[in-house]
């Protein structure tokens, strides 16, 4: 079992909370207005870190963005 200190674990946290806010963002783009008043919960798939391709998913609806930074991102922070 890993040792983990408190301010690895704020880092982490802080990387995850980030991430998810850009998801968040790039869902809001990508979807009508309906759903975002709706606020379902939103998550977020990353199929191939390489690609940048990450799968958002809110509802019965189900958007995939490529953007390499944010996959990367939420890969490291997952870790």
């Amino acid at each position: 079992m890993s040792h983990l200190t408190r301010r690895g674990f704020v880092k982490s946290t802080a990387n995850a909370a980030a991430g998810v806010a850009a998801i968040g963002a790039l869902a809001a783009e990508q979807a009508d207005a309906d759903t975002v008043a709706g606020a379902k919960p939103v998550v977020a798939y990353v199929s191939d870190p390489g690609a940048g391709e990450i799968s958002v998913m809110s509802g019965d609806r189900e958007v995939t963005v490529h953007d390499r930074k944010l996959a990367a991102r939420i890969v490291r922070a997952a870790h």
